[in-house]
């Protein structure tokens, strides 16, 4: 869909001092339905809109946690029940849950990460027959800014968390998310992972789990660039040969590799 529908926010959370989680239902007609790991470019009126990855997938109903860093970001994350933005989408490739079956799941958030990963992990909760063991590893730069802590499925899953600040009062590991790697239950060969994060946590898990014997195409990685138009016309999203809105952001890391390697790319 290229053209903006109608949403009306019906639920607002705030999470940290600059992160909100909003849930949309449509005020209209729905888009098509989207799959984890998909994105939706979502329109703040009279401002402009901005790539936001689904965190919550329930039927027409479509929820978004929103960091606000720029005059978009910054209106939506400042919206109000009741008040309405704009939707195209659904857009770029998904997590592919359906293609792991039989294998350990292992999800690899940092920072913001964690929310495109969310809706992954609900649905691999959902249906525990088709999978092994699923292990979710958390990093953070401080306890405050830590995403969907309260949240049921943090009991349920095997979720490790890690920071790399905190106080006398956390009592949980504090460093990179790569060294929770070591504690997680997995078996290699038969794992498949999806990780999320700023680029240099993604190439650094990458590698650790290739080195422990992941399979570079069972490693699932969702890549950032700038994303204006979101059908792969503009070009602003490029990396390599790829169009991140169009072949992405979701991309397996025998593509992704290569391509992050390439300095300013």
């Amino acid at each position: 869909m290229t053209t903006p529908v109608p949403y009306r926010v019906v639920a607002r959370r705030v999470d940290t001092p600059d992160t909100a989680t909003i849930a949309l239902e449509p005020a209209g007609a729905s888009l098509p339905p989207f799959t984890p790991g998909q994105f939706a470019m979502v329109y703040a009126f009279g401002v402009g809109d901005i790539p936001l990855s689904a965190c919550g997938i329930d039927g027409p109903r479509l929820t978004h946690t929103v960091r606000a860093v720029g005059a978009v970001s910054g209106a939506l994350h400042g919206m109000r029940v009741g008040q309405t933005v704009g939707v195209r989408g659904p857009f770029g490739t998904g997590w592919e849950l359906c293609e792991a079956e039989g294998h350990d799941l292992l999800v690899v958030a940092g920072g913001i990460g964690l929310a495109p990963l969310r809706p992954l992990v609900l649905a691999a909760l959902a249906t525990p027959e088709r999978h092994g063991r699923l292990n979710v590893l958390v990093g953070g730069r401080t306890p405050g800014e830590l995403l969907y802590p309260d949240e049921p499925w943090q009991a349920t899953a095997r979720v490790r968390v890690t920071v790399d600040r905190a106080g006398p009062e956390w009592t949980k590991d504090v460093g990179l998310v790569t060294t929770l790697i070591d504690r997680a239950e997995f078996d290699p060969p038969r794992t498949a992972a999806f990780v999320c994060g700023p680029e240099p946590m993604i190439r650094a898990t990458a590698a650790d789990l290739v080195h422990r014997g992941v399979a570079p195409d069972r490693i699932r990685v969702s890549l950032e660039r700038t994303m204006h138009c979101g059908t792969g016309h503009c070009g602003h999203c490029q990396l390599g040969p790829l169009l991140l809105c169009r072949d992405g952001p979701v991309v397996d890391w025998i593509h992704a590799e290569p391509l992050l390697a390439v300095r300013e790319l």
